[in-house]
Order: C-alpha cells, then structure tokens, then sequence
C-alpha cells in the first residue's frame, strides 16, 4: 500500500495494549509473589527489551504472544545478572528497572543501541543516589571491552544497590518515568518516600502498584509510598495505548469521508490529552462504552472528519500528550489558523530531537512551520505534498507523517518503515484494513 492522498478510512479496529501498563505489569509482576497474567501485552521492541531484563534477573516469564506468565519471587527476589542489561531503545525500561535496581544487594549494567546511549539518565541518577545508590557510567565507544569512566550521565552505565533511605524528592520535571523509579526504589527504603512534581504526569504506576498491594498514596501532585509490601501476583488486562489510537483519531479528522472506531483504548486522565485537544480544535470525537478495566479507564472512541481550528498547547497539558505531538502538528497542518506548541522542551530527549524532526519534514511537505526552545508554531492550510521523510529512527515520527502523507499530494515514502514495531508492529497492516480507494 503506497502512502498516497487517494485514500479515505472507514471501519473498527483495536489497537495495541498500552505501551506503558505492558512495562509496568512485567516489572512489577516480577517483585511480586506467585504468578502475574497480563492479557492484551504489547509485543513490541521495547516490552521484548523488558522481558529480556527480568528474565536475565532470574525471573521466569512465558511468552504466549498477547498472553505474558511472569512467576515473580517477591520483593527480594531478583538474582544478580551475569550478562548486560540490554534496554535496547526503550527509556521507560531503563529508567524504570533503574529504581528496582537501587534497592538490591548487588550490582547491575545497563546498555542499549544508539538512540538510548544518548538520553538523559542524570534525572533518575540524581533522586537515586540521594537515597543511597551509586552510579557509573562508562565510555560507549570502548565498551564492554575496556571500561573507562565518563560522567555523561548517559547509558552504559552500572548500578550497585544498597540501603536506601527514603526522601521527599522535588522533581524539576513532570515525568513519569523519573516519579516510577523513585517510588520503585521507595518500596526498599527505610521510611516513606516521596516526589512531588510541578504537575501531575502519568499515574500509570500509582494504579497498578496499589493494585498489587504497595501502600501507595497520592495527594495533588505528590505520590508517596511504603516500603516493604507484601506484593501478589495480579491479573491484568492492558487497554489499547492511547498513543497508538491517537494515529487512527488524527486520520479520522482530516481525511474526507471518514469514519473510524477505535475499540477498548485506555483514556486516563492522566493521558487523555490527545482526546482534549481534538475536541478544543473542533473535532467530531465521541466517547463510548466507558468502563473501567483492571483499574484503568476504558472507552472506545468514535472519530469522524472535521473541519479543525487551530488551538494552544501547553502548561499543564502536556504531560498528557507528549507522546502524541508528532501527530497533533500534522493534524494542525491541515486545520484552520495557527497552532501553537509550547512547554514541551522534553520533546528534544525523546528517541529523536521531535522537535527538530517534526518541522524539518513538516517543511519539507510544504507545511508552515517554526520550531522553538520549546516547540513550534503551526500555520495551517498550506497544500502538503508527498516526499521522503527522514524518521531518525524514531517510531513516532515515521507513524506522524505516515498519516500526513495520506493526505499530502503525490507519494509520499519513509526512510525507515521498521521502526514502528518499537510500539506498534501492525501499524500499516492495520491502516490497510481500515482503508478503500476513493473513486
């Protein structure tokens, strides 16, 4: 199926579990006891680099597809790995395991391929030390074959565990990733532990946590949570990823003559941005069948094509949408008058600088479009054509634009099409289903 404007959509689909409740159900069926049964798993890239971890910790996970069997030992059960942890291109894995990791008698090295090599891990290194774990990282171009020492704050890196010590830490960033690891190690420390973030990111941990039997609490911005649980094997059913429904809802508004049923996609409101702002932008977006599903919020969403305005995004609002940016800047391309993103600085240390990566190919399609620090400003109505779009390897950019080329003159081709199966391996195959030739 080539990616051409002479395409419109209409029909159901279910997407993927979610991305971020997969992570979490191995991580935290693995320090639970007895047996975890996650349904609907995501088997993509990143949950595999997961799997991979706990199993190299000694855990003993069966693999039945969508259906994932972890047989956790409890709380102390982890065995010190004789191999790299390799987190492959995944930050949740790495950052998350991280906060386990500080809590144990022993030590551990993490590595992953290129793009993870490059993010920021100083902001878990910080909070983490404070508690009591040390941390060092290593040259890249010299391991694992000669360990020399960097203070780069980036993977390879080892941690060795110990006794911790719980802390009320102010975080400077609203992260979910930074705020899970701290309250992971928490559940080794001695006392309550605390973070506080300047707004509230994704509570996807808080949830489940609590549902395994952590003493977890959350005030405002605030989670705290008490050490030493007794943690039982769950059974979880993972919703569809909002952030993979959110490619389906931006192809429902902007193409013609479609409509598309998105089934059994999580909507926490902690991630429900997305579903925020294509209402504000006067999108025909209705929510039904809501329930709750394993503690988690649930609908499926009904999407139809809109003539959309332009709108503001930023403050407290982006938490819940980071992910989805690339697709809501090719949804402002199309709509009506000028879009505006701001707040979002945390876009330039995701898998690529999206940042940069969204207004290079949203220029290169015809699009009018000027980064920021902190985002871009978005004129909307220019006629896009089709090109090459240089996804920097990034799932989420190749995904963005492949919904923009359908709607683009000419073809419009992706340099690297495999990188989607980091969260969505059935994304194209899933478009085709939905699809039909306009006459």
């Amino acid at each position: 199926m080539k990616i051409t404007d002479s395409y419109s959509f209409r029909g159901e689909l279910s997407v993927p579990g979610d991305k971020s409740i997969s992570h979490r159900g191995i991580m935290f069926g693995a320090i639970s006891n007895g047996l975890t049964e996650i349904t609907n798993f995501l088997q993509g890239a990143d949950c595999h680099s997961t799997i991979s971890c706990f199993q190299k910790l000694g855990i003993p996970i069966e693999n039945q597809g969508t259906r994932i069997l972890v047989h956790g030992k409890g709380l102390h059960g982890l065995t010190s790995p004789s191999q790299v942890l390799n987190v492959g291109n995944s930050g949740t894995t790495t950052r998350l395991i991280s906060g386990i990791l500080a809590g144990q008698s022993f030590e551990s090295t993490l590595d992953g391929d290129a793009s993870i090599r490059k993010r920021p891990m100083k902001r878990i290194f910080t909070p983490l030390s404070e508690m009591g774990a040390t941390f060092q990282c290593w040259d890249p171009d010299s391991f694992p074959h000669s360990l020399l020492a960097t203070d780069s704050g980036c993977a390879p890196f080892t941690i060795k565990g110990g006794s911790l010590t719980g802390l009320h830490y102010q975080s400077p960033v609203a992260s979910a990733q930074v705020k899970s690891a701290v309250l992971l190690a928490g559940l080794y420390a001695e006392g309550t532990t605390s973070v506080t973030e300047p707004v509230l990111s994704r509570d996807h941990t808080e949830r489940m946590l609590s549902g395994f039997g952590a003493k977890i609490t959350s005030v405002d911005t605030t989670a705290s949570i008490q050490p030493e649980p007794m943690l039982e094997g769950q059974k979880i059913h993972v919703p569809g990823d909002i952030s993979s429904a959110a490619y389906f809802i931006a192809l429902g508004l902007i193409t013609p003559h479609a409509e598309i049923l998105i089934q059994n996609v999580g909507i926490n409101p902690t991630r429900s941005g997305m579903i925020e702002t294509a209402l504000a932008m006067g999108g025909n977006l209705t929510l039904q069948n809501e329930r709750t599903v394993s503690g988690e919020p649930v609908a499926d969403i009904l999407v139809k094509s809109s003539s959309l305005h332009g709108t503001t995004i930023g403050g407290s609002a982006i938490p819940t949408l980071i992910d989805e940016i690339p697709v809501l800047a090719v949804m402002a391309a199309f709509a009506e008058g000028t879009t505006v993103i701001r707040d979002a600085q945390e876009l330039k240390v995701k898998e690529s600088d999206r940042i940069k990566a969204i207004t290079e190919n949203l220029s290169a399609m015809g699009g009018i479009v000027t980064p920021t620090d902190d985002g871009m400003v978005i004129v909307g109505g220019a006629p896009l054509h089709g090109t090459k779009i240089c996804t920097c390897q990034d799932h989420r950019i190749a995904m963005a634009f492949t919904i923009a080329g359908f709607r683009a003159a000419g073809e419009t081709t992706l340099d690297d099409r495999q990188c989607v199966a980091i969260s969505y391996p059935s994304f194209f195959e899933d478009i085709k289903a939905i699809s039909y030739q306009i006459p």
